[in-house]
């Protein structure tokens, strides 16, 4: 396994500078204001080299409820702006990310620990759903029907919710927020955003971009919101009945609690949850692609996407040579800093994380299956922080235990199967259901994989990996993925609440099916 040399300082200090991250930070603010919070200090390590990058103060329960009464104050006004006056605001965040994607790009690699390249992607996701945003801010469109009745109209509009609870997780740990927040802001709401305490820099960095924004648009305090803490102010969000709709993205058991809380209320959660992604590998597929497809979705962010590949299912005809393929290509994936120049895996984002790989591996042995490389933990110069590991890959049957779970780290099962209804249901026999992949030149085999008795995923995809989704097509899954669909298409509606509307312009007041309702003169 080739290494990459860590090098002391790859211009981390400038960035910081660059994006106004000094001292201990205060960790909520209400858009152009920051609160001084009131809680414990946050350090933000990066799994990268171990270092202290910086410190922010959480915010308490008291600090939560000054935002919130700041965000409800300011969503009348907001909600009254007209739709493409707020896209212009949104389309003015878009260029002021265009303006710092490289210092953002390089801090989400440093904090989180993906690639530098994929760091520099997800801002470049940002700008593009600000792009999406601004054209949707003039295409907010609702549905005008015929009436029944002589003399009437009716037609369907769309009104902004209120305050949208948004919790992003450490993977993506701005891209998630943008993907919301930008949708629900031309929408009409406002948003209060709790990003992961594993990545709040970055969270913190984001708000200071857009600020000057907020300023110069006169933007109501409160429309854009930050309130970082632990997992309490997440159960605020998700207990208080003045957030009708919580957006949350994490594991399956986050999710759940959130759903439960949330819908105690009767109020309104869109869940991005955990995957567990297989990519089908048929005797016609062009197999030089598919490699190239299963190693980005094995081990981009090194493992720890929710789209991330973890399954492979191999026709038998071609699993020998296939597994020979993949370990000779996992060989030459080289493993470091991932602000490093050729670096293809970073870290893990913390030894919890490296600890459930290890656990991981441990149970693929025990419930009877094989490893065929990797499964260690990477020590030595290069690798001080103990977040460093082997990409692997194992031989398993879709029924263990492990299989059946979301492992968040760069682990690889490679399954075997014999036609292609075998393998569509070993694709859907797992709990999840976010992201599929089948990679075939046979038209009858992609076919079946998209029809109703195909892929039960939120993405079914053909000749491309699992990974890497574009903003344009709604994202999300089924299942224990949760149902929701974040992004592009139609997803707006989701922040917002429908109302069908009749006008009767006749001087007489007919019933609906007909029914006499007649109390004479």
């Amino acid at each position: 396994m080739k290494t990459a040399e860590l090098k002391d300082t790859h211009g981390i200090g400038k960035v910081l500078d660059e994006l106004g991250l000094s001292g201990i930070m205060n960790g909520a603010t209400t858009g152009e204001n920051w609160i001084k919070t009131s809680g414990d200090a946050l350090d933000s390590y990066s799994p990268c080299d171990g270092a202290l990058i910086g410190q922010v103060k959480q915010a308490s329960a008291a600090d939560y409820e000054e935002v919130m009464k700041t965000a409800c104050k300011a969503f009348p006004e907001w909600r009254m702006w007209p739709a493409p006056r707020r896209g212009e605001v949104v389309r003015q965040m878009g260029d002021a990310l265009r303006k710092y994607k490289e210092p953002l790009g390089k801090l989400v690699s440093y904090e989180m620990g993906k690639s530098y390249q994929e760091g520099l992607g997800e801002v470049q996701e940002m700008i593009d759903i600000c792009d999406f945003a601004v054209g949707l801010s003039r295409q907010l469109y609702g549905l005008t029907m015929h009436s029944e009745r002589p003399l009437h109209r009716m037609y369907e509009q769309y009104h902004p919710l209120g305050p949208i609870g948004i919790i992003s997780a450490f993977n993506f740990p701005v891209a998630v927020w943008a993907w919301n927040a930008m949708l629900a802001m031309v929408c009409g709401d406002v948003c209060i955003w709790k990003p992961s305490e594993k990545t709040p820099l970055t969270a913190v960095a984001c708000q200071h971009i857009i600020a000057p924004v907020l300023k110069k648009n006169n933007v109501p305090e409160g429309v854009s919101c930050l309130i970082i803490g632990d997992y309490k102010i997440g159960e605020l969000l998700s207990k208080d009945t003045r957030v009708p709709l919580v957006s949350a993205t994490g594991s399956t058991r986050m999710g759940k609690k959130v759903a439960v809380a949330v819908g105690e209320r009767l109020g309104r959660s869109l869940l991005e949850l955990g995957g567990n992604n297989s990519i089908i590998l048929t005797p016609d597929a062009n197999l030089k692609m598919a490699i190239t497809g299963v190693l980005f979705g094995a081990i981009g962010t090194a493992g720890q996407r929710c789209t991330t590949t973890r399954r492979l299912i191999i026709h038998e005809s071609i699993y020998d040579n296939l597994k020979a393929s993949l370990e000779k290509a996992y060989k030459q994936v080289r493993i470091g800093n991932p602000l490093e120049e050729g670096v293809l895996m970073g870290p893990l984002i913390d030894k919890d994380a490296v600890k459930n790989y290890t656990d991981a591996v441990t149970k693929i042995t025990e419930q009877g299956g094989k490893v065929i490389c990797g499964g260690k933990v990477l020590d030595g110069p290069g690798y001080e922080s103990g977040c460093y590991v082997l990409p692997t890959i194992a031989e398993v049957k879709n029924e263990y235990p492990i299989v059946q779970h979301e492992t968040f780290a760069p682990i690889l099962y490679l399954i075997k199967y014999k036609t292609i209804d075998e393998a569509i249901a070993l694709q859907n026999g797992v709990p999840q259901g976010l992201s599929s992949s089948i990679f075939s030149n046979n038209i009858l085999e992609t076919e079946k994989f998209l029809s109703h008795s195909g892929s039960d995923c939120g993405i079914a995809n053909v000749n491309i990996g699992t990974s890497g989704a574009e903003i344009g097509g709604a994202f999300g899954g089924e299942k224990e993925t949760g149902g929701g669909r974040e992004s592009g298409s139609d997803a707006w509606k989701n922040y917002m609440r429908r109302q069908t509307n009749t006008l009767n312009f006749s001087t007489h007041l007919p019933l609906a099916q007909g029914i006499k309702f007649d109390i004479g003169e």
